[in-house]
């Protein structure tokens, strides 16, 4: 393992007291670009820097880097920019409710963004992607001045829930060189951090006469511990991970570091997650997700909406298109990503305990959450292959929304916006790419999977294995369906 923070250039510039500032800053100009530009630019969604932005080129960057990197986004997040500012304001030092710390809010935010998405059209509303990122900035603010942890990245934000589940397959990860010098440390640091407002000496060490060999100190200068309350020496998954690195700068024993690692190395390991329906169902859902968010941008989809809205017998009510329309999307999302996620993943761990005969040894909720990992390889392909898609055939159109920008403030050093620029999409070229991304996600699944099963069964291992590699492999088949549909080309000129 290679400890990415000890290399000479870029572990120096991580590592700086201001290294994840220089990252945040430029996040939080380009944040402040869209909001006035939502509000201010054209309603022209194309041409709008809103709309392109986060729509196109921060979602298909975003799993990229996390598959490729880790988690740089949270590390970079604007949204936590004034944590310090809310934690100084916060007088309570409470923590978030106990009924509230799992992932359920995570998993219902993350729906009714999907949701919103859909039934809003925010890829088209500039203004209403503004107000998204508003209420981001907003909402973190709140949490983390009411609460002591940092309730929003862990338990509210659905970017964040994104990032934390396929940041699970990058090859990097937080963790200690020695776990005896964490056993030794007085002041835990890495989970409580460095700063106080007076200072204070603590003891690291006392000689043979009684005397402080060793101390170092907290004080203003020093930084906050870890939001989402990790412990360095117990970290063994990136799940809760912001990778904001404020457990290496608190170390006062240089002993936290950022290690490579195989990718995925971790969705095998048996006791690297908890064993939860709320951490199982958020893997799992937003698997489904995947292919359920590109479903409603291929034409079966409003065929569907129709015979669902007629089935239900709304027409005759009088209301709206756009309510209506908000019937069958909620009805297909609740079902597509709420219920048959869970009966496919309980018919599946119910048919593996019967055929391994595990039934009196493994609970439900044992064989279900086991096989949890297994949904991250197929869930990333699924997500890959809908942003690539974005973000492949609307690649250039930042360039001449910049230069309108730039124009609409008198400012012409670009010259006139080439509104074409990039000219039509190669499809069988994205096609291609996209069904690589979809079978090397299968592919990941079922090894994961059948390691799974291995560790689980033994000799019966095959039986075990074979309800998740059908479900897989439907899936699969499913997303190829899918991606092979023509699909809106949102965020281009060529719509």
């Amino acid at each position: 393992m290679i400890d990415v923070l000890r290399l000479p250039l870029i572990g120096r510039i991580l590592k700086h007291r201001r290294g994840r500032l220089a990252l945040q800053v430029p996040f939080l100009l380009i944040a402040l670009l869209l909001i006035y530009d939502g509000f201010t630019g054209t309603p022209l969604a194309a041409q709008n820097l809103a709309t392109i932005v986060p729509w196109v080129h921060f979602r298909g960057f975003a799993i990229l880097v996390l598959l490729l990197a880790g988690n740089l986004f949270c590390m970079g997040c604007p949204f936590t920019l004034p944590r310090t500012l809310a934690k100084r304001l916060s007088l309570s030092g409470r923590r978030f409710p106990r009924l509230l710390r799992g992932k359920w809010l995570s998993i219902g935010a993350l729906l009714l963004l999907f949701f919103l998405y859909e039934w809003l059209d925010l890829w088209a509303s500039p203004a209403l992607t503004a107000w998204v990122i508003v209420a981001y900035f907003a909402a973190s603010f709140v949490l983390e001045a009411a609460f002591s942890e940092s309730a929003f990245c862990k338990y509210v934000c659905p970017l964040g829930a994104f990032n934390f589940v396929y940041s699970t397959a990058a090859p990097t990860r937080i963790g200690v060189h020695d776990a005896d010098v964490c056993k030794s440390c007085v002041g835990r640091e890495c989970l409580n951090g460095s700063y106080s407002p007076q200072p204070i000496i603590l003891i690291d060490q006392i000689g043979v006469d009684g005397a402080p060999t060793k101390a170092h100190i907290h004080n203003k200068t020093g930084v906050p511990g870890c939001g989402t309350l990790l412990f360095a020496p117990q970290i063994q998954s990136n799940l809760d991970c912001t990778l904001c690195l404020d457990c290496v700068r608190a170390c006062p024993h240089d002993n936290v570091g950022l290690f490579t690692r195989a990718p995925g190395a971790e969705l095998t390991q048996p006791d690297a997650w908890h064993k939860r329906y709320d951490l199982s169902f958020l893997i799992i859902g937003l698997a489904f997700m995947g292919l359920l968010n590109a479903f409603g941008m291929i034409p079966p989809v409003y065929a569907l909406m129709s015979d669902l809205i007629d089935a239900l017998g709304l027409r005759a009510l009088g209301w709206s298109g756009l309510a209506l329309e908000g019937i069958a999307l909620l009805t297909i999302f609740a079902g597509g990503g709420v219920v048959l996620p869970a009966l496919l993943t309980f018919s599946a761990a119910s048919a593996a305990r019967a055929l391994t005969r595990t039934t009196h040894r493994d609970s439900l909720r044992a064989a279900l959450t086991a096989f949890a990992p297994a949904f991250v390889p197929i869930g990333a392909g699924f997500w890959l292959a809908h942003y690539s898609f974005h973000l492949w055939i609307g690649f250039f159109t930042i360039v001449p929304a910049f230069q309108a920008f730039l124009l609409d403030h008198r400012i012409g050093i670009l010259g006139q916006p080439n509104w074409l620029l990039g000219g039509e999409p190669n499809l069988t070229l994205v096609g291609l790419l996209q069904t690589l991304a979809l079978l090397g996600g299968f592919i990941g699944s079922l090894s994961v999977a059948s390691r799974i099963a291995l560790r689980l069964y033994r000799r019966g291992s095959f039986l075990g294995l074979l309800p998740w590699a059908l479900l897989l492999l439907a899936l699969m088949l499913v997303g190829l369906w899918v991606f092979g549909q023509p699909m809106e080309m949102r965020g281009a000129l060529f719509d």
